[in-house]
């Protein structure tokens, strides 16, 4: 019993006895150190282990697929060593002769086609030269149309390409020894040198470099101008941009609003910014904070200011003494800032509540009426804020900061119909959260069965926005009803009933309050 192996070989997979294993290793690893590693030398053993590969394959079958070491000795013999022709001499003449009667194959040749290689191959087979063969295939064209073409198309088909260099030898008639391939190889590396040296000796190709030189330059000229132009127009629109954009901030700030809003990259709020931010910050805090927004929005504006002029203008200036200060004031405004920002979150640190609760003064009623009153900022301009359910509204040239409730109706544990309003507030501690709380101003009318809503609450006088929240709850005896007026959907929020009706689907309804819960009463 022998060891066998599988090895690859030229993408083939065999199995190898371990003797015939060393004998093949060792012919291949004298193959490579003879050719090199170069680029030639790697063609070369790739065409040499090809053919190796290919006389395996016709010798393996069903019966036996194992190499062994008559195989290899065999496939030396035929292909050769480096030995055997290391000194060439006359013995080349009588090979030369002996190549000329061995047996040919007929293959497409590709390096010598106009088509498929088809005449190339015929003429390599006959020992011909292809035009004449492409003469005679166009004569059989329009003599014979359409036998030639095909006949052409079915030789196409039929034979197989010359891929490697043993093919290609044996397309003449030449075995495919390690000479042969060797030989082969060095006439068509020696034969492309020596093309493109002519090629490159020629005067096309002196003229084409000429002419791929001035088409270069005129292709660079081109470039170089759009580029320019391109610079410029983005100059301009940095220019612009600083320009106005300065313009922008400088009027937010004093005036209230831009005079120039409405263009891109302006800055232009529709408040009065110190007057606004009063309702979020300390005291003291706001002149130091919108001087320190002005730095960190106006230090950018003037640098495109400056970069648009340097590029529009195209003046050199070495200011990096200035780029740097600006650099230091910009992160160092954004440093006191962000301290600032930080001492006015800790306002917002705990949450306390407050609630009031009103007893509906009206034994004989069974249906109470929910209506809202009029908001009498409609008529107002109401400013593009909206800050956790607040509006900000113009009235008589002053900001109106004003929030919206949320009602909601439950099943009461009494006979009798109460309202709660609960204030929700944040602060820095609970009982600042709570005196927020308190200073809350919401109102409501009672009037006999009917309850009338503000559809908006205040902030204390002098308080500033902690995230105040009001919800209404209004309570509910089992057994008597509510009825929803036209406009409360506005304030009433997600309230639970037997249906599943949605908010603004339930005014200008009746409602009950039954054991299962609210539910839509039926008209009479």
């Amino acid at each position: 019993m022998k060891k066998t192996f599988t090895i690859n070989i030229s993408g083939t997979v065999f199995h190898i006895e371990e003797d015939a294993y060393d004998i093949l290793q060792k012919y291949l690893i004298n193959l490579k150190s003879h050719f090199g590693n170069d680029d030639e030398g790697k063609e070369i053993l790739s065409d040499i282990e090809a053919r190796i590969a290919e006389i395996f394959s016709s010798k393996t079958s069903e019966d036996k697929k194992v190499i062994t070491v008559e195989w290899v000795d065999e496939v030396v013999k035929t292909m050769g060593t480096p030995e055997d022709f290391a000194e060439e001499g006359g013995e080349e003449e009588e090979s030369i002769a002996a190549e000329a009667k061995r047996k040919r194959r007929l293959y497409r040749d590709p390096d010598h086609r106009v088509l498929g290689g088809v005449c190339g191959g015929l003429g390599a087979y006959f020992g011909m030269d292809p035009v004449v063969l492409r003469i005679i295939f166009a004569i059989l064209f329009f003599v014979t149309f359409p036998a030639g073409p095909i006949a052409y198309i079915i030789l196409w088909i039929a034979v197989p390409k010359a891929i490697n260099t043993a093919q290609r030898l044996e397309m003449r008639g030449q075995e495919a020894t390690v000479k042969n391939i060797e030989k082969s190889i060095k006439e068509e590396v020696k034969e492309v040198k020596e093309s493109y040296k002519k090629f490159k000796e020629s005067d096309t190709y002196s003229k084409g470099k000429k002419s791929m030189k001035g088409a270069g330059d005129v292709a660079f000229n081109i470039v170089k101008v759009i580029l320019k132009i391109f610079v410029i127009i983005f100059g301009v629109i940095l220019l612009l941009s600083g320009f106005f954009g300065l313009l922008g901030l400088i009027s937010s700030m004093v005036i209230g609003h831009s005079f120039v809003s409405g263009l891109p990259m302006i800055w232009s709020p529709e408040v009065y910014m110190p007057d606004f931010l009063n309702y979020f910050v300390e005291p003291g805090t706001v002149t130091l904070g919108l001087v320190l927004v002005g730095i960190l929005i106006g230090i950018p504006l003037l640098a495109m200011l400056f970069a648009g002029t340097k590029l529009v203008f195209r003046f050199k200036s070495n200011n990096a003494a200035i780029v740097l200060s600006m650099i230091g004031v910009w992160f160092v405004s954004l440093i006191v800032l962000l301290s600032i920002s930080a001492a006015q979150v800790k306002h917002f640190k705990d949450r306390s509540s407050v609630t009031s609760t009103k007893v509906i003064d009206c034994d004989s009623c069974e249906t109470l009426y929910l209506n809202i009153a009029e908001n009498k900022y409609e008529d107002y301009a109401e400013l593009d804020w909206d800050i956790e359910g607040f509006s900000v509204y113009m009235v008589d040239g002053d900001e109106v900061f004003v929030g919206e409730p949320e009602l909601d109706v439950v099943r009461s544990n009494s006979d009798e119909f109460t309202v709660a309003v609960k204030g929700v507030s944040r602060g820095k501690s609970r009982d600042e959260a709570k005196e927020y709380s308190q200073d809350i101003v919401y109102n409501f009318t009672v009037n006999d069965s009917t309850i009338v809503f503000d559809p908006y609450f205040f902030l204390g006088e002098t308080d500033k926005w902690r995230n105040q929240e009001v919800y209404i709850t209004v309570k509910v005896p089992e057994g008597k009803s509510i009825y929803l007026g036209e406009g409360m959907q506005k304030i009433i929020h997600d309230i639970e009933n037997t249906s599943n009706t949605w908010d603004r689907d339930m005014v200008g309804k009746y409602w009950e309050m039954k054991p299962e819960g609210l539910t839509l009463k039926e008209a009479n």
